[in-house]
């Protein structure tokens, strides 16, 4: 299989990223997984390395973090191949109703999910841009384009994240940098099973026409198209609902 080049998975130790990052592997990429919890990345490590082999590397980082985000990437390509793809999915999210929202918390989310999409973007596209191109997909949410209850400052953070890759998109498209994103609904993944009490997933499945939350598993698949310029080289500044149809809907049959 041909070498792909290196693409960056931050958020890489578990749930979307995790999934992405191994199907990866099996299309011919190498790796950089980053995350910022050490105890997601030796479990990633457990998992990745004996399909990867020498062609995965782990880095422990903190998107928020401008300094952590160039120190995680110093080097990355030295002896290791050059960087084609980026998959932005280091997040976090909370549901919390509008007015028990802290500023505090507020901040924190914008901070990870939108500012950290910014800084690891910025730096892996002047990788991109050096050596002729490639492609950047940001994991958003359908709560950054629907009015999702409890999501203030989650839906406000994908939000700015489906922004950011429009803009992306248009201003990095003469680098040959093409800027996409994923708007994943319900699935079941470690920030999902904390947040989504029986409540909250008796009320998605009521609205998603397919009736059910999916597996990470079935994100990686639209990102890997994304990123694959044979399949997708004239695609950017789209979002992609990855969501059983939740978008979509409108007046749906009674869930049984």
């Amino acid at each position: 299989m041909a070498d792909r080049g290196v693409a960056v998975v931050t958020g890489g130790g578990s749930g979307i990223g995790l999934a992405i990052a191994e199907a990866l592997i099996g299309e011919g990429w190498k790796l950089l997984v980053a995350d910022l919890s050490a105890d997601a990345l030796q479990a990633a490590r457990t998992r990745l390395e004996p399909r990867g082999g020498d062609a995965v590397k782990f880095v422990q980082m903190d998107v928020a973090d401008e300094a952590s985000v160039i120190a995680g990437l110093k080097g990355c390509e030295d002896k290791f191949g050059e960087v084609r793809g980026l998959v932005n999915s280091a997040g976090i999210g909370r549901d919390v109703p509008f007015f028990d929202t802290s500023v505090q918390l507020f901040r924190k989310i914008l901070d990870i999910n939108l500012v950290g999409t910014f800084a690891v973007s910025r730096e892996v596209g002047r990788l991109m841009k050096a050596h002729g191109g490639g492609a950047i997909v940001n994991i958003a949410s359908v709560s950054g384009l629907r009015g999702n209850i409890g999501r203030s400052a989650y839906g406000a953070s994908k939000g700015g994240v489906v922004t950011l890759t429009q803009v992306m998109a248009c201003e990095l498209a003469p680098d040959n940098i093409r800027v996409n994103a994923i708007a994943p609904g319900p699935i079941e993944t470690p920030m999902v099973k904390e947040m989504h009490n029986d409540a909250v997933r008796a009320g998605w499945l009521q609205q998603v026409p397919q009736r059910r939350y999916a597996a990470p598993e079935e994100i990686a698949g639209a990102a890997s198209f994304l990123l694959d310029s044979s399949k997708s080289s004239f695609v950017t500044g789209q979002i992609l609902a990855v969501d059983g149809g939740f978008t979509a809907g409108g007046l749906l049959p009674p869930y049984p």
